[in-house]
């Protein structure tokens, strides 16, 4: 029977290339692997032929062998080689217990029982005068710290963890899967390597014991709500010695009582009268800083009316740039008013006119037009 050509046999161009034919091989091979068709012996001999297509095509110089003449650049004993031939066919294999097993060889083994210890999350609510300034913040955080008694060994002191009689201190184990020699975590040391007969009075055999640690953080000007600060090695220590974990401190900021914040800008209402509004005047306005600072507020200024003040907002994370202050004036309509104060509005009214309040007479005007229509048209 004539070989398939082994461009076909692996459903690719002659034009593939090399991280495109490793794709197909590793779909193909997960397909037709023995373990995942026991007694199929169609697909046992297809995984053979795939193989042998391979380990061909993914060397350069026999890949241009057989460009030039097809098998029989081969058929003189210069084969392309069977299964389990090539450090690429052992590098897809390691793939395939991975994906098929669920494993792969040498995860989670730890050096000597030593594992890295968890990271650590804490919240940490600041004003934003704080997040204006900066500040630096002292932290009380109960945490894991390696044993003192046993130097983070877990043994008791005096004592050494010893090698794991089951794995030899490998921390994994060797079981026959098919074909294949599978390695398994080690259930008598979990991993570790080792094991202790004799444990730490004081950590019970972990390396590491709870105690509440202070920690000086530096909190930058400019931090925003979530930001996140990270201080490495200082979150749970590791067991048995292993390295500690890191800390992650995420930011909150408290609502202002007057300031909203949008980014490094800042929004601020600020009411004023309705002779400041009408008349004009000078206002003095809260700042972030701590200061005031002056705003003209011209004649005829309406209600909603925006003004900006740059550069007297919050200050970019890591810039020099400063945002805004933006002040928003609400015109305060008064009351209980004295009956002199009323007297006085009614005369003001009284010699009032459409320049005097251009907008409500324009609008009034509009709608008695609109009204007109729906009269004028029954």
């Amino acid at each position: 029977m004539s070989k398939r050509d082994f461009y076909e046999v692996l459903g690719v161009s002659r034009t593939v290339t090399e991280v495109e034919l490793k794709t197909t091989f590793r779909k193909l091979a997960m397909q037709f692997h023995p373990d995942r068709n026991p007694g199929n012996e169609e697909a046992e001999l297809k995984f053979k032929e795939i193989n042998e297509a391979y380990q061909t095509l993914s060397d350069g110089q026999k890949r241009a062998a057989y460009d030039r003449y097809g098998h029989a650049a081969f058929a003189n004993g210069g084969g392309a080689g069977g299964p389990g031939f090539g450090n690429d066919f052992s590098e897809f294999m390691t793939d395939i217990f991975e994906n098929f097993f669920g494993e792969t060889r040498g995860r989670g083994r730890s050096t000597g029982g030593r594992e890295r210890g968890a990271d650590m999350r804490y919240n940490l609510e600041i004003t934003l005068e704080e997040a204006f300034l900066g500040k630096t913040a002292e932290l009380k955080i109960p945490t894991s710290i390696t044993c003192e008694s046993c130097s983070g060994s877990g043994a008791k002191p005096g004592s050494k963890p010893k090698q794991c009689p089951t794995c030899g201190g490998a921390g994994r184990v060797r079981a026959t899967q098919g074909f294949f020699s599978i390695e398994r975590t080690c259930p008598n040391c979990h991993g570790r390597g080792e094991v202790i007969d004799d444990p730490c009075a004081d950590c019970g055999g972990a390396g590491r014991v709870t105690r509440e640690r202070v920690l000086s953080v530096n909190i930058p000007a400019g931090v925003e709500e979530g930001t996140r600060i990270r201080l490495a090695g200082e979150g749970e220590a590791g067991t048995r010695g292993g390295p500690a974990g890191d800390l992650y401190i995420f930011l909150s900021i408290q609502a202002h009582q007057f300031f909203q914040r949008d980014g490094a800008d800042l929004f601020c209402r600020v009411p004023i009268s309705m002779v400041t509004a009408a008349l004009g005047g000078e206002l003095k306005v809260p700042t972030i800083g701590g200061a005031d600072t002056s705003l003209k507020v011209p004649e005829g200024t309406q209600s909603g009316k925006q003004f900006r003040l740059k550069a007297k907002g919050m200050p970019v994370l890591r810039s020099r740039d400063v945002g805004d202050l933006y002040i928003q004036v609400a015109v305060e309509t008064p009351q209980n008013l004295s009956k002199r104060q009323r007297e006085l509005l009614a005369e003001f009214d009284e010699e009032s006119s459409k320049d005097n309040h251009p907008e409500s007479s324009g609008f009034f005007a509009r709608v008695r037009e609109f009204l007109d229509g729906f009269s004028g048209s029954t």
